[in-house]
């Protein structure tokens, strides 16, 4: 089962996230073979980290929150939540596999949370991949609900100039809220 993951930082813990890089990266390194993608996501200064994504193939819901919840940077509180839902992989691939590689132009998390208007009952978007979009997407698909029968929103991890562009890769109209995040490969430097 693929999860998607989103930790979101918490106001002023960057000092705390940096004391705990290694253990950071110690712990992503017991998943190797379970990730899909991993990164820092950013604020509009390019600098200012906002969270940390992780998607991930995982046996079940109880893996996955174990998974959430157990990284020490969630654990010293440096994290103010998680986002951690059941994903579909449209790509069918993982970020090391995207054809641009892990460099060049910028790259962004972009976020769409469905209407709330009951889990389920709204009708789905972005289903499927744009495709104006495909060489340019390092990791798309539906965020589900526990059971992945209920579309709540769309993921992607994409190339794009800026923001702006970045947020046309989802039919803005169709959610409640669009969040645009720049973002980069993850992992050991």
């Amino acid at each position: 089962m693929e999860f998607f993951c989103y930790h979101r930082d918490r106001p002023n813990s960057l000092a705390l996230r940096e004391e705990l890089t290694e253990a950071h990266w110690s712990y992503m390194d017991g998943y190797e073979k379970e990730l899909i993608a991993r990164g820092p996501a950013f604020a509009e200064d390019g600098e200012t980290p906002t969270g940390s994504v992780h998607i991930v193939d995982l046996p079940d819901a109880t893996a996955a929150r174990a998974f959430a919840f157990d990284e020490p940077n969630y654990q010293a509180g440096a994290f103010r939540d998680v986002l951690l839902r059941r994903w579909r992989n449209l790509l069918g691939r993982t970020m090391w596999e995207f054809p641009g590689g892990r460099s060049g132009d910028p790259r962004y998390l972009v976020l769409g949370l469905a209407p709330d208007t009951g889990a389920g009952t709204g009708d789905a978007a972005d289903l499927v991949v744009p495709a104006a979009w495909r060489d340019e997407l390092i990791a798309y698909g539906p965020l589900l609900s526990d059971d992945g029968t209920a579309w709540l929103g769309t993921a992607a991890l994409l190339r794009a100039p800026d923001r702006a562009t970045a947020r046309t890769v989802l039919a803005a109209h169709r959610y409640a809220d669009v969040e645009v995040h720049e973002w980069e490969f993850g992992g050991r430097r």
